[in-house]
């Protein structure tokens, strides 16, 4: 590259912030970095946890400027309603990155926002400033119920130069409120192959703790929609050899399974782990569960177990059944009965499982491996 290139990502969310967008948007800068570009993330202090990073972070091809917002978990609490949410993320870190691209203006070229709050920012910011455009999809945003929502979105997005949806699912919904298709290219998110692998089960079990159990993972946080109640209730009705195992920090169901997991010797509560943390109780896994009760836009903890030789058991939300296939997982109606069922199947014909658990590996190589960056890279240039 004759000449560095320098990436905006303006995103409300990032490190040390906790979820998929934050994992993504670190593996992003990682390779955006090992390419030699210059990203420069704008974004809050954490607002759905209490970690804090510095106000300012400098490393190699990495600027990453936070701003202090107030609010604790207040994001979750307006999702429900979109104009307070709204409010509450956006004129904030306007002025922020309006301030930003002042001062930096000659050092970016290509703005690349993340989800719809940074979406509105970042039009006006181009049209200001004259860089190229980028918005990816962090969600799905369920535009038929939601007929004001989508004729602000279609506003926003269609001065942008590409439109990076995430999943099919998510590429289907735009299109459905009259986006062109020829701005909108389908981008799915990966994992570092060499470090999230297959290692035997019961030496993995052995490492965690968990010698002989049958065990059932969730990673995630602990919020209703998470389906987090409903996989409790399930765990009470198996029986005692099969053992569930919950990885997280935060939400306002973690003071429930503190107290759910005292009470029931089969289920497990693990706090304080993140990132390749992780990666050992993928490996010791049988099966990793997603029961959300909404629309997942994608889910990176699937792709995460998958690339550890996992299996997944995925809701039939969003965009799941586009990531998940039946060579590698089953796909559910997330109630209580369907959850319980294809457990139970799975514990009792391990024959089956073994053929599951044997295509996982290669099914993420060849899904989500880090070339999966490239068709973001490209968005940057046409």
């Amino acid at each position: 590259m004759d000449s560095q290139k320098g990436i905006l990502i303006l995103t409300p969310f990032f490190r040390p912030n906790i979820g998929g967008v934050e994992s993504y948007l670190n593996d992003l800068c990682l390779s955006l970095s090992s390419r030699g570009y210059m990203s420069y993330v704008v974004t809050y202090q954490p607002l759905t946890s209490r970690l804090k990073g510095e106000k300012f972070e400098k490393k190699e091809n990495l600027e990453i400027h936070r701003v202090w917002w107030f609010g604790h978990n207040w994001f979750h609490k307006l999702e429900p309603y979109p104009l307070l949410e709204f409010l509450y993320l956006t004129p904030c870190l306007f002025i922020f990155t309006y301030l930003f691209m002042l001062k930096n203006r000659k050092k970016i070229d290509c703005i690349h926002a993340q989800g719809l709050n940074a979406a509105f920012i970042a039009k006006f910011l181009a049209k200001i400033f004259k860089k190229r455009c980028v918005m990816s999809t962090c969600a799905i945003y369920d535009f038929k119920s939601k007929p004001m929502l989508a004729k602000i979105t279609k506003w926003t997005l269609s001065s942008f130069d590409k439109i990076l949806a995430l999943a099919d699912f998510s590429k289907q919904e735009l299109l459905g409120i009259g986006l062109p298709a020829a701005k909108i290219d389908t981008y799915y998110l990966w994992v570092d192959q060499t470090k999230y692998i297959p290692a035997d089960k019961d030496t993995s079990k052995q490492k965690v703790n968990l010698t002989g159990k049958f065990i059932v993972l969730f990673v995630g946080r602990f919020i209703k929609i998470k389906g987090v109640d409903i996989l409790v209730e399930v765990a009470k009705k198996v029986g005692k050899n099969i053992s569930f195992v919950f990885i997280g920090d935060d939400g306002p169901y973690l003071g429930f399974l503190e107290k759910e997991s005292k009470e029931h010797e089969n289920i497990v509560l693990i706090k304080g782990l993140r990132g390749q943390q992780l990666i050992p109780y993928y490996q010791a896994a049988d099966v990793l569960i997603i029961p959300s009760q909404y629309e997942e836009a994608f889910g990176k903890v699937i792709i995460e177990a998958l690339s550890c030789g996992t299996p997944v058991i995925g809701a039939n939300k969003g965009a799941i059944p586009d990531i998940l296939d039946g060579t590698v997982g089953r796909i559910v109606n997330p109630d209580k009965e369907n959850i319980q069922k294809e457990i139970e199947y799975l514990h009792d014909h391990p024959a089956v499982l073994a053929q599951l658990t044997a295509n996982c590996r290669s099914y993420a190589e060849k899904k989500f491996s880090e070339q999966n960056t490239e068709r973001i890279i490209k968005s940057y240039y046409s």
